[in-house]
């Protein structure tokens, strides 16, 4: 049996950025990948937008490391030549009722640390986009938008550089809590058995089945896992927007807002759908809810300037009804297991977290 010293499972954005951290730290890395090719879910299934921080619960673990992430992501895409903008945002609201809420809002950002959210009245907000319909608008300067694959092309080099090894089509099968490490089955063209004395599991979607498949982890510490779909239609035409474009956000979530890539198509999602197996198929039957939506603060949107985009699927804590959920970051202090640091939960901010989640699992790997 291959001894090693740290293991990543899972090679999305979170995984390569711990990969990078781990080997930046000095430590021997291999990250092992299911599919075969990076960053196949969840990474690259999303808004590629760089959060600001301002709407997750004081103190919690996505308020924290987004506000600390954003800053470091910046950094990183400036250093490393990761294609980046600093678009900024305007969250909206399409009625007077709803100006409390942005208010609300602006306080909560403060309260995380965001401080340079500008309260615009209409006539303010639609000098930026003419096309924009509000009574009012936050203004959140520092939200940007990212090239994901770019960021996790990066990491993954940065962390080769420092001699840290991927390995694609290797599926973590099972394994075994042992007295000197934790020895992984691993699948694909040439099955094998490693004992690693690190092992951190960002298997994303798969984190839950994975904990799981471990003998002697105790599968009272495996939190439930919840799927939400999010579909996203694209804009045929060119983009009127140069920023992005919230509602106030919803009980659901943040409601379909309008992002942009970094060549100013717009996509506009993500609608919640919650699944129970894995299904990236877009649904045409969903259109005439995105145009309700859109049109609520984009009346200029016609018929038939909606394609169908794509489709992402969240792990959530949390399912239909219930809070929202923070993510899990669970050590051996919470579960008792000496090396094995667990990933649950890991969706949105966890693209701008990222980099500041890694800096976090080093740290409890440190102590292991």
């Amino acid at each position: 049996m291959e001894r090693v010293d740290c293991v990543v499972i899972g090679a999305g954005v979170v995984g390569l950025a711990v990969a990078r951290a781990l080997a930046l730290a000095g430590r021997e890395v291999i990250v092992l990948e299911a599919a075969g090719a990076i960053g196949t879910e969840t990474s690259s299934r999303n808004s590629e937008v760089i959060h600001a921080g301002i709407y997750y619960p004081t103190g919690s673990a996505k308020a924290v490391l987004c506000v600390q992430g954003r800053a470091l992501l910046y950094r990183y895409c400036e250093a490393h030549g990761v294609a980046h903008r600093r678009c900024g945002k305007l969250i909206v609201a399409t009625a007077a009722e709803q100006i409390a809420a942005l208010h609300k809002i602006q306080a909560q950002a403060a309260v995380n640390g965001v401080h340079d959210l500008r309260l615009l009245a209409a006539d303010e907000a639609r000098a930026m986009e003419p096309q924009l319909r509000c009574v009012a608008a936050l203004h959140s300067p520092s939200t940007g938008i990212i090239d994901s694959h770019g960021l996790m092309l990066a990491c993954q080099g940065e962390a080769e550089d420092h001699g840290a090894m991927l390995a694609l089509r290797s599926p973590v099968s099972g394994g075994e809590i042992e007295a000197d490490g934790i020895a992984l089955d691993v699948g694909g063209a040439e099955p094998m058995r490693i004992l690693a004395r690190t092992v951190v599991n960002s298997a994303g979607l798969m984190a839950q089945r994975v904990a799981g498949s471990l003998n002697g982890f105790p599968k009272d510490k495996i939190p439930p896992c919840h799927y939400a779909k999010g579909n996203y239609y694209s804009l045929v035409t060119r983009s009127p927007f140069t920023h992005l474009i919230y509602p106030v956000p919803e009980t659901a979530g943040l409601g379909v807002h309008l992002t942009l890539d970094l060549a100013g198509q717009a996509r506009f999602g993500p609608d919640v759908e919650w699944i129970t197996e894995m299904d990236y198929d877009v649904d045409l039957r969903r259109a005439d809810g995105f145009y309700r939506a859109i049109r609520d603060y984009w009346p200029g949107l016609r018929d038939g300037q909606l394609a169908p985009g794509y489709a992402g699927i969240r792990p959530k804590l949390g399912g239909p009804k219930q809070a929202a959920s923070d993510f899990l970051i669970q050590g051996p202090a919470e579960h008792g297991v000496p090396g094995l640091v667990n990933l649950f939960g890991i969706e949105s901010p966890g693209l701008t977290a990222s980099l500041a989640l890694a800096e976090h699992v080093v740290e409890i790997a440190g102590k292991t």
